[in-house]
């Protein structure tokens, strides 16, 4: 059976009470085997008071897993979420059914193990049975059963990432019938094929219905919103339906988070991964861990201090104003490479056999040794261990009008090693290549951080980002 003429099996309401009565007889029979695995019996020769949370938790399942989106269609979603949402609105009904018997003063009759054993029982089975249904699912949408044809509007950098992925994830069963190009569109051929073409946005409608479309995926940019206001009115009497997806791709943010604010649902573009409660621990860890290094390194840090006093007279460390936190300045400490100068107006980077920089000097920044002092930084919250390498005022100033998001590393705090470092761009940026390469790995940083990241730099400093050709 071809994917044109395959057949696309509706849900009717009764196959969703169906399964509602088949997970109640689910979690009934898991309550029977917690029984037997807790008292050896059934529950019909234990305490009336199981038969009750049996009946009274059965009953708060068949009315709450629906409002808990536990019977939505898994069609294009995690499985994983789904099963997890699951295993959530279980835990949820056993809870509620616990409350009861404490409000009825039957709380402590009910065996804590026999719940532990009925909520296991009952989050496997669910489960089980839900894996075995989308595996049948899959199998059928393999041989062309069940899929949903599709219309997708607009064929931007959206449109097309949607078509390819539909293509590709055929246990989705979604079958890109037609697309509408938009003037402002190049498409990529190659995935046009066996595909028709709308040519306006007045014959979507009527191809919908004259060709047994199930979906209309509207990828149009933005910037097209009276196209989007025109589609609004022609799709009213559509009886299909219609999903808007929108072209975050085409937006060269780090983040799209869907939240909802003052009552609607609203987009971050820029907030950083970072935020929240990993952001808290990321805090946490930072102070702990610049503490540690600071007591620790103590002896390393005298002996530092001598050889640079020893080396050419002038203080210690070294302090120069960086941009931090969202833009905020302060002071950067490091030991100090250099002789006492001054610069006029103008931050010169550091170059190789750089006059400038004493013998001592020359040891620290080939060893990165000169940036110890900002575990100082670290410790007073200007700074963190892992993020983003703090860059001279001026060259902000310079880089910002020159590479795209470059400023929007400053949504996280800047940090002592971070993924750039690892990767060996450290040291002088002569040329914008190499600062546009830097910013490419500081946004994936960004983008894409966690706290096991963090460590994986970590380690990888400890052992082998000390140390570079570019560092002098």
């Amino acid at each position: 059976m071809t994917r044109s003429n395959a057949r696309t099996f509706k849900r009717p309401q009764e196959f969703g009470a169906l399964m509602r009565l088949m997970d109640v007889a689910i979690l009934a029979a898991a309550a029977q085997l917690a029984s037997y695995l807790r008292f050896g019996s059934l529950l019909d020769t234990a305490d009336h008071i199981y038969t009750v949370m049996l009946c009274l938790c059965c009953t708060l399942a068949f009315f709450m897993f629906p409002q808990s989106g536990v019977y939505v269609s898994w069609r294009g979603r995690f499985v994983s979420s789904m099963l997890g949402r699951l295993a959530a609105s279980w835990a949820a009904v056993l809870l509620i059914g616990l409350l009861f018997s404490f409000l009825f003063h039957y709380a402590g009759q009910v065996s804590r193990l026999w719940l532990c054993y009925w909520y296991v029982m009952g989050a496997v089975l669910l489960t089980g049975y839900r894996a075995a249904h989308y595996l049948l699912l899959r199998r059928l949408r393999s041989y062309g059963f069940n899929t949903k044809r599709v219309v997708i509007v607009g064929y931007g950098q959206t449109g097309q990432e949607m078509h390819k992925r539909a293509r590709q994830q055929e246990q989705s069963g979604y079958h890109v019938a037609a697309i509408y190009v938009d003037g402002h569109d190049t498409p990529d051929l190659s995935l046009l094929s066996a595909v028709d073409r709308i040519k306006t946005l007045d014959d979507i409608h009527g191809y919908a219905m004259s060709n047994r479309i199930d979906e209309i995926w509207i990828t149009l940019p933005v910037s097209a919103s009276s196209q989007l206001h025109e589609l609004q009115y022609m799709l009213r009497n559509a009886l299909v339906d219609i999903r808007w997806v929108p072209d975050m791709l085409g937006l060269q943010m780090f983040s799209s988070g869907m939240v909802e604010f003052l009552g609607l649902p609203t987009v971050d573009l820029n907030r950083p991964v970072s935020d929240g409660l990993g952001g808290m621990f990321k805090h946490l860890l930072d102070k702990l861990f610049a503490a540690a290094v600071l007591v620790v390194l103590s002896p390393l840090f005298l002996i530092i201090a001598a050889g640079i006093k020893y080396a050419s007279p002038g203080p210690v460390f070294f302090k120069q104003a960086r941009l931090g936190l969202n833009g905020k300045k302060f002071m950067v400490y490091k030991f100090r490479s250099m002789k006492v100068h001054q610069e006029h107006q103008h931050v010169t980077q550091a170059t190789q056999h750089d006059l400038r920089i004493t013998r001592i000097g020359q040891f620290l920044r080939r060893t990165s040794l000169d940036e110890l002092p900002q575990f100082i930084n670290v410790l007073i919250g200007d700074m963190s261990v892992v993020g983003p390498r703090p860059h001279a005022i001026q060259h902000n100033q310079m880089y910002e009008e020159i590479l795209e998001l470059y400023m929007a590393r400053h949504r996280v705090k800047p940090g002592i090693t971070g993924w750039a470092q690892i990767h060996g761009l450290r040291g002088e940026t002569d040329t914008v290549d190499k600062m546009e390469r830097r910013i490419e790995f500081d946004l994936h940083y960004i983008r894409n951080w966690s706290l096991l990241m963090d460590l994986r730099i970590v380690v990888w400093t400890a052992f082998r980002g000390w140390t570079g050709k570019n560092a002098y």
